[in-house]
C-alpha cells in the first residue's frame, strides 16, 4: 500500500509539473484596432546622445560659444586672440590665429572632439570652416587628423591645406580621406605661409566643422550611419523629441527652445544642457548643445524612418524636481505665457503651414522642405505635477484647439507611475480635454512582474495613454542586462493587450555613449566607432516589427494571461497582422520552470506555417557588448503549427513569439 500511494505521490507531482496551460485564442473576432504610434521611440539628449552621438558632428565647440571658456574643447597654441564681432549674430565668437613670431614657432588650434575624434580607414571626412584674413594677405590653413599617443615617428596621418585669400568672410571645404582607423584621434589647424612654413599674417576662423561624409542618407548636416539606422531598424511608430528634462531645463533660460535650433546651423546659438548639473558622480562640464541636431532635423528623420513626430514643448515650468512645484519665480505666471503658447502655435506653422502665408513655414521651405511634415501630435509640458501645471497647461489646450482642432495634445500625469500626483493630475488632464496623458515609469523587477494587468481597467472613455518613458531598473545593479529586457517584454503583453487604451509607448533613454553615460540603463549603446544593440532594443524591435493591425482576445481560464500569481510566471498577448493574413502570439515565461503552453487557435483547422522566435539567454545579467554585439539576439525557425491546437514547451526565462499564417 505505501509503494501504491507513493507512486501515486509521484503521478501527482509530476501531473502539477507538466501541467499544461490552455491560451484560448479567439482568431475570427477582431479586437481593438493597434495604433501605428503604438511602439515608438523617445529621444534625449543624455549621455551624449546628440553631440558626440547621433548627430555626426565630431568637433567639440566648433564655433567657440562654450561657457564660462569659449576655447573649451580646444588646446590653443602660438598667438591668437578671442574675439566676439563675428559673422553670425547669435555664435559672434571666433578665434583670430596671429603669427608666431618666429620661423619656427607656430600658432594653431587642436580640438579634442567628443572624447576623441573616430575615424575610420580610407573614409572620407568633410572638413569646412568660415575663414578670412583681415589685412588681406593670403594665408594657408594646415588640417590634420593626428593622433598624439602614437611610438610612430609622426602623430600626424592625414594632412589637407587651405588657401584662405579673402578678406570677408568665406565658407571653405575639403574632404579629408583617412589613412587609418582611430578611435581617440584630434583634428590640428595649424597656421602657414603658402610655403608650408610657420605662417607670418593674420587668419580669423569660425564654425570648425568635420562630418563623415557617409551619414544617414547622405545629409550634410547629418546624422550618424549606425545609430540612425538602429531607429530606423525598429520601425517605429512615433518619434518623440527632443527630450524631457532639457525641455524644461533647470532655469528657464536653460530649456529648449526650438526657435534656436532651426535655420542656418552656423547661427544657431549654443545652449548649456541642463544634464551637465544633474549628476556630480557623473559630471561633465562642457556639456552643451550646438543646436546642430535641431527641430527640423528631427522632423526629417521622423519621416525618413517612418514615424510620426512628437515635439515636447515647454508648459513654461522649470525642472519642478531642482526648482519645487509652487509657485515662484523659477516658473512663469500663467498671465505671462503667451510667448510659450506663441511658441507651440508656431511650431505648428513650421511642421505644417503654407510658405506662401506664414514666416515659419516659409522658414521650412527655405531648409529645405516645401512639402509640410504632417505634424499630428504636440506634447506639452514633461514631467510636471501639482496644480502648477493644469494651470498653466489649460490656456495652451485652449489656443491650440481653437487654432488647430486636429492636433492632438498630449499632457502629463508626472514622473510617477501611481500615487497622490499621478491621481491628482489624470482627473485633471480629462478635465482639461488632453488627448494622450504620458505616463512615466523607471521601475524595479518587482513593480513590472506585478504590473501586466495595468491598463485592464482603465477608463475606456478617458484621455489614451501614452507611456512615454519607461525601462526596467535591476535591483542593485541599474545596467542593461536580459532579465530587465525579459520583464519589459512582459509588460508590454499587457500594452499590446489594450491598444484601445495605450496609443503609444516608447523606452528610455535611447542612447548613451560609452565614456559619457550619465543614466542607465539606455536602450543603444557606443563609442567613437562601433555601437550595439541591448537586449531592451531586441524586445522593441520584435513588438514594433510584430505589432498587428488588431487585438485578438487570449485568455487562460477565462482572464488574461498576466503573471497573476496562478498563472506560473506566464504572460501573453495575441494580436492579427492583415497584410499578411497572420496570427502572432507573444508569450514571456519570467520563472524559473519551463511550462507548457496550448495554443487554442479557435476559429483555425489544419496545418499551418509558421515561424518561432525565440528569446533567451543563458545568463540572466548578460547583455551584448561593443565587441561582442551579437551575443544575445532572438533566433528564428520555421516550424509547422497544428490547429485548433497546438502544445508546446516554453523556456524558463524566455520571450516566444510565433507568427501563425491563417
Amino acid at each position: 500500500m505505501k509503494k501504491i500511494l507513493s507512486a501515486l505521490c509521484l503521478l501527482c507531482a509530476l501531473t502539477a509539473q507538466a501541467q499544461t496551460h490552455t491560451f484560448d485564442i479567439n482568431t475570427k473576432k477582431l479586437g481593438a484596432p493597434i495604433q501605428k504610434t503604438m511602439y515608438g521611440i523617445f529621444f534625449e539628449d543624455i549621455n551624449y546622445a546628440a553631440d558626440g552621438g547621433l548627430y555626426g558632428e565630431l568637433v567639440k565647440n566648433r564655433s567657440f560659444e562654450f561657457t564660462p571658456d569659449p576655447l573649451m574643447g580646444w588646446d590653443a597654441f602660438g598667438r591668437l586672440e578671442v574675439k566676439n564681432d563675428g559673422p553670425f549674430d547669435k555664435n559672434p565668437h571666433y578665434v583670430r590665429l596671429l603669427s608666431a613670431g618666429h620661423r619656427d614657432k607656430w600658432t594653431g588650434l587642436q580640438n579634442e572632439g567628443f572624447f576623441g575624434i573616430g575615424v575610420e580607414k580610407d573614409a572620407e571626412y568633410r572638413f569646412s570652416l568660415y575663414a578670412r584674413v583681415p589685412d588681406g594677405r593670403k594665408q594657408m590653413l594646415r588640417v590634420q587628423l593626428v593622433n598624439q599617443s602614437t611610438m610612430e615617428e609622426h602623430q600626424e596621418f592625414t594632412s589637407n591645406d587651405i588657401v584662405v585669400d579673402s578678406k570677408d568672410w568665406k565658407k571653405y571645404t575639403v574632404v579629408i580621406k583617412s589613412t587609418r582607423t582611430a578611435s581617440h584621434a584630434n583634428l590640428r589647424l595649424m597656421l602657414c605661409n603658402e610655403n608650408g612654413s610657420s605662417g607670418s599674417g593674420t587668419m580669423d576662423v569660425e564654425h570648425i566643422s568635420l562630418f563623415p561624409v557617409d551619414t544617414w542618407k547622405g545629409h550634410e548636416n547629418g546624422m550618424r550611419k549606425d545609430l540612425a539606422q538602429a531607429l530606423a531598424d525598429l520601425h517605429p511608430g512615433v518619434f518623440r523629441f527632443p527630450g524631457g528634462c532639457i525641455v524644461e531645463g533647470t532655469t528657464l533660460d536653460q530649456r529648449y527652445q526650438w526657435k534656436n535650433s532651426v535655420g542656418p546651423v552656423e547661427n544657431r546659438p549654443i545652449n548649456k544642457n541642463r544634464w551637465e548639473n544633474t549628476f556630480t558622480y557623473r559630471y561633465f562640464p562642457d556639456y552643451h548643445q550646438s543646436y546642430g541636431l535641431g527641430f527640423y532635423e528631427y522632423f526629417l528623420l521622423s519621416e525618413e524612418i517612418g514615424a510620426e513626430p512628437l515635439p515636447v514643448l515647454s508648459v513654461g515650468l522649470a525642472c519642478e524636481f531642482q526648482n519645487g512645484s509652487h509657485r515662484s519665480d523659477a516658473h512663469v505666471p500663467v498671465d505671462q505665457l503667451q510667448p510659450y503658447i506663441d511658441d507651440v502655435l508656431d511650431l505648428i506653422e513650421f511642421a505644417n503651414g503654407d510658405p506662401a502665408k506664414n514666416v515659419w513655414a516659409k522658414l521650412r521651405a527655405d531648409m529645405g522642405h516645401p512639402a509640410p511634415f504632417n505634424l499630428k501630435f504636440v506634447a506639452i509640458g514633461n514631467e510636471q505635477w501639482d496644480t502648477i501645471y493644469p494651470e498653466n497647461l489649460e490656456p495652451f489646450i485652449k489656443q491650440v484647439r481653437a487654432k488647430y482642432p486636429n492636433i492632438k495634445i498630449i499632457g502629463t500625469s508626472g514622473p510617477n507611475s501611481e500615487g497622490k500626483d499621478f491621481d491628482y493630475l489624470w482627473p485633471e488632464m480629462k478635465r482639461l480635454g488632453a488627448d494622450l496623458v504620458d505616463e512615466h515609469f523607471y521601475r524595479p523587477e518587482s513593480w513590472f512582474l506585478k504590473s501586466g494587468n495595468r491598463y485592464d481597467n482603465y477608463d475606456r472613455k478617458g484621455p489614451k495613454v501614452f507611456a512615454g518613458e519607461y525601462a526596467c531598473h535591476g535591483r542593485g545593479k541599474k545596467w542593461n542586462h536580459f532579465n530587465a529586457a525579459l520583464l519589459e517584454a512582459a509588460f508590454l503583453t499587457g500594452v499590446e493587450r489594450n491598444a484601445d487604451v495605450v496609443h503609444m509607448a516608447t523606452y528610455a533613454p535611447l542612447f548613451a555613449h560609452v565614456d559619457g553615460w550619465q543614466w542607465r540603463p539606455d536602450m543603444i549603446w557606443y563609442d567613437n566607432l562601433k555601437s550595439f544593440r541591448t537586449c531592451s532594443w531586441h524586445v522593441q524591435s520584435l513588438y514594433a516589427n510584430n505589432k498587428g493591425d488588431n487585438v485578438l482576445q487570449l485568455t487562460m481560464n477565462g482572464k488574461p494571461v498576466a503573471g497573476n500569481d496562478d498563472q506560473d510566471g506566464l504572460f501573453a498577448s495575441a494580436v492579427y497582422e492583415k497584410a499578411t493574413n497572420t496570427v502572432i502570439v507573444k508569450v514571456v515565461n519570467v520563472g524559473d520552470k519551463a511550462q507548457d503552453v496550448t495554443l487554442n487557435l479557435k476559429g483555425m483547422k489544419g496545418s499551418h506555417e509558421a515561424t518561432r522566435t525565440i528569446f533567451t539567454a543563458a545568463n540572466l545579467d548578460g547583455e551584448n557588448t561593443l565587441d561582442q554585439p551579437n551575443a544575445y539576439i532572438p533566433t528564428t525557425q520555421n516550424v509547422t503549427v497544428t490547429a485548433p491546437t497546438q502544445t508546446t514547451s516554453v523556456p524558463a526565462k524566455t520571450f516566444v513569439m510565433w507568427r501563425i499564417k491563417k
